[in-house]
């Protein structure tokens, strides 16, 4: 068995953080990358060119970690004129997306046949070109896949509900996921409780899944605000012993802050105020409802701010509130849990991996705005129960959901899949 930094991994993705924006996606690759090398894995991440000219891909990977075992490789996204456009997302993400996912995964491919690295882990459709290089070059040089939430087979939740023409449009892009998935060595399963979908609508056996959880960096989350931080958060708003709710998302219709809303209708008589932070293409729609339910001087959007104001928000929060139709790994719902905050989410997604009704917090079906008026209420009742919840949910997070445990579990499926290597 060689040391563990001989071991050498290509990692293919559209998009990673800090290089494409600070998305869910992103999040997690620059948090498995850097959790990965930091464990001695040489590592080559393909990846999108970032908007711009003159990109140094070595500033890039010193961007993510300054280690000498991170090369970065730009693939170009071709897309079509106008893409990024209000409406055009699902068209994107069906012609663009697996064209880049060729063309990404063919550069993977070149890698394997020359013996440069000894496993390509796929993130999405981006992994597409290796999935189809001959069978031979993937038994010698295995390939992870890790199809994430699943969104575009309407599986994770309530999102697809009413669009029959999305779930059409997706239909490219479902074709070379599953593509992925039936000839990958391995899939990763986000969650336990998304396993089941992902058997569904995947053509693999339970004998390939590995259910390696999307996790959070638990001393980074740590490390962004203090004391002084969560005070000017909390004097920003007025001091009438309101109970504060606080949610964080891209503001866009399947995040469900709309069905939250007007759930908060019904509790009118209570003693609350909410803060939403996140900005998106739904946030003008989602204020004017909030004007016409009559809730504007007690619900605060404040848009998109720094890590370092979103963390003082969590820490300020009473109770985190996360109303999601449908979701994936839901990373800001383990983000406010490490602030050992109690949450009232929805049940989607790997979301109730997460939220255990009664201890980390309450738990309610997607969309059911009786069904989360009654949670908010019955937490607004109970804040004795707040620290109970809130130490049980950062205890979780810390066996269950940190980078330090789930980067090992990484490991050790590559382990299995090359254990001559590692």
């Amino acid at each position: 068995m060689n040391a563990p930094d001989s071991f050498r991994v290509a990692m293919v993705t559209r998009t990673v953080y800090p290089l494409h924006g600070y998305g869910g996606l992103e999040r997690h690759v620059f948090d498995l990358v850097r959790h990965l090398v930091r464990r001695g894995v040489r590592l080559t991440l393909i990846t999108r060119t970032p908007v711009g000219v003159g990109v140094d891909p070595a500033a890039a990977a010193r961007s993510i970690v300054d280690d000498p075992r991170l090369d970065v490789v730009f693939v170009r996204y071709r897309s079509f004129p106008f893409a990024g456009r209000k409406g055009t997302t699902v068209i994107d993400r069906s012609t663009a997306y697996p064209y880049f996912g060729w063309r990404a995964g063919r550069r993977a491919a070149r890698l394997a046949r020359e013996g440069r690295v000894d496993l390509v882990h796929g993130q999405g459709a981006s992994v597409f070109g290796y999935a189809m290089a001959p069978a031979d070059l993937r038994s010698r040089v295995p390939l992870v896949f890790n199809p994430h939430g699943l969104e575009e087979f309407g599986g994770t939740g309530r999102g697809f509900e009413g669009i029959p023409l999305k779930r059409f449009a997706y239909g490219p892009l479902r074709a070379t996921v599953r593509a992925c998935a039936r000839r990958a060595s391995s899939v990763i399963a986000t969650d336990r409780a998304i396993l089941p979908t992902l058997l569904r609508v995947l053509p693999v056996g339970a004998e390939r899944v590995a259910t390696i959880p999307s996790a959070i960096d638990v001393e980074t989350c740590d490390a962004q605000a203090g004391p002084d931080d969560v005070a000017g958060r909390r004097a920003t708003l007025p001091d009438d012993g309101s109970a504060l709710l606080v949610s964080v998302g891209r503001v866009e219709r399947n995040k469900g802050f709309d069905v939250l809303a007007r759930a908060l209708v019904k509790l009118r008589h209570r003693r609350w105020r909410w803060v939403l932070v996140g900005d998106g293409p739904a946030r003008r729609a989602l204020q004017h409802e909030v004007e016409a339910l009559g809730l504007a001087d007690r619900v605060h959007l404040l848009g998109r701010v720094s890590s370092r104001e979103l963390y003082a928000w969590y820490e300020a929060a009473d109770v985190f509130v996360h109303p999601t139709l449908y979701e994936g790994s839901s990373l800001v719902t383990l983000e406010a849990m490490s602030r050992r905050r109690a949450v009232v989410a929805t049940s989607a997604g790997g979301i109730p991996d997460k939220i255990i009704d009664g201890e980390t917090g309450w738990l309610v079906p997607p969309g059911d705005e009786g069904a989360l008026a009654g949670a908010i209420a019955d937490a607004l009742d109970h804040p004795e129960r707040w620290p109970r919840l809130g130490e049980n949910a950062r205890a979780l997070v810390e066996r269950e959901f940190s980078w330090d445990v789930n980067a090992e579990r990484t490991i050790a499926l590559y382990r299995r899949l090359v254990p001559d290597r590692v």
